[in-house]
């Protein structure tokens, strides 16, 4: 149970420091969407680190694992309430007409910093060997397993898909209550990377993805970024096109769904009965 005390407390620490810096840097959008990045970065760090050596240090594994995923996404989506973390959902914005190019790429360029820092932190803390998990953690760190279990067509296939699933979600959801989304979007993500668990790890968020596989051995840094990049921006751009039925930056007309015009006809006589 002290591996278990231990990972809450970490838990705990970056959701504090997540919501101390939403509250501060509200209005920086910069600041903002690197904070997001940096909280699901470390997060599900630890909770990989779970569900991978936390059977063989005594503490719960992989069916643990994704309750502490799906409360840590929860948590995370009240304390970052209108902040993605996500390029993918940032580019979207782009492809829709909704930001500029410049405010896109510093957010891209914050989240994928934010993700490292992630990284850096929880590399930091598995190297204070506080538990056993964490020794073990610590000696595996150079030799980590890739999450990328299948060839790059098939991941980039399984990505794709839970992007698509993803990104279609989010557009429907999107002006509802932060009430409904929360729930929904945690329900959805925590689905999509238990599915993809043998496949890609199903993370539908490339700078998520930068921080737990890119560094970890087995394929080339272009197998990943098609994976883990490629596949989320094909969803996400099928997702836009689906829902949309066209994609706004690139064309101005409706290409899949037609507008018919209603054409109201007013009750009275036809010129047939007047001349009768």
């Amino acid at each position: 149970m002290s591996g278990l005390n231990t990972s809450l407390g970490y838990f705990s620490a970056i959701v504090g420091v997540s919501a101390v810096g939403r509250v501060l840097f509200a209005r920086w959008t910069f600041l903002t969407e690197f904070i997001a990045a940096f909280a699901l970065a470390a997060s599900r760090l630890e909770v990989d680190t779970i569900a991978e050596v936390g059977q063989w240090a005594g503490v719960i594994g992989p069916d643990f694992a994704v309750t502490m995923l799906f409360i840590s996404l929860a948590i995370h989506g009240v304390v970052m309430q209108g902040v993605s973390g996500n390029p993918s959902v940032t580019l979207m914005g782009l492809l829709q007409k909704e930001a500029g190019a410049a405010s896109v790429v510093l957010r891209v360029a914050a989240q994928l910093l934010g993700a490292y820092v992630g990284l850096l932190v929880a590399g930091k803390y598995w190297q204070m060997e506080l538990t056993d998990m964490h020794m073990i953690k610590n000696l595996l760190m150079s030799e980590c397993s890739t999450s990328l279990q299948v060839p790059a067509l098939q991941g980039v296939f399984a990505e794709a898909l839970g992007a698509l699933t993803f990104h279609l979600v989010y557009l429907i959801m999107k002006n509802r209550s932060q009430l409904l989304q929360i729930p929904i979007f945690t329900v959805l993500l925590t689905f999509i990377a238990y599915a993809g668990n043998n496949y890609t790890s199903g993370y539908v968020n490339p700078s998520l993805a930068y921080a737990m596989t890119f560094t970890c051995p087995g394929h080339t840094f272009l197998a990943y970024s098609l994976v883990y990049w490629l596949g989320p921006l094909i969803g996400m751009t099928l997702a836009l096109f689906l829902y949309l039925g066209n994609i706004p930056l690139l064309f101005s007309r409706n290409l899949l769904y037609s507008k018919k015009p209603r054409v109201w006809v007013p009750k009275g006589k036809t010129s047939e009965d007047k001349s009768s």
